[in-house]
């Protein structure tokens, strides 16, 4: 068994940019910058790829700057540019794309994971006064 999934949140480099393969597959590419969990001073700037209906959501709702969730999975391709040479690109390709932060607000954090959970405010605090805990 094999696992290969990757979760992301980070700003948009660039508005992404639909593009159409010779087939007729709908794609973009684009690059997030993610900060370090531990290293807040250092970035990592992530390749993304989508294709078909989640590529057609991105250019269509997301622009440089803004604040993006992906899920997805890591590629590794390997090919020979023009001039001969051996290359290797390492992008993730997206399955599942959120919006993070309030409407123009590009700062916020994330407003809402999903539109099941629970609101912040019905949290209900456990009184942790008792050694009896129910677990």
């Amino acid at each position: 068994m094999s696992i290969n999934v990757v979760t992301l949140m980070g700003r948009l480099t660039q508005t992404p940019e639909l593009k159409t393969t010779s087939s007729g597959i709908e794609t973009t590419s684009f690059t997030v910058a993610v900060d370090r969990r531990f290293q807040k001073d250092q970035t990592d700037f992530i390749n993304i790829v989508a294709w078909r209906q989640s590529a057609k959501f991105i250019t269509n709702y997301f622009k440089k700057g803004q604040m993006i969730a992906i899920t997805g999975s890591l590629q590794v391709r390997n090919f020979t540019d023009k001039n001969g040479n051996k290359r290797t690109v390492y992008e993730v390709v997206a399955d599942n794309i959120s919006f993070c932060g309030g409407k123009g607000s590009p700062d916020a954090e994330i407003a809402s994971v999903g539109s099941d959970e629970a609101e912040i405010d019905d949290f209900e605090e456990l009184d942790t006064s008792s050694a009896d805990y129910p677990f």
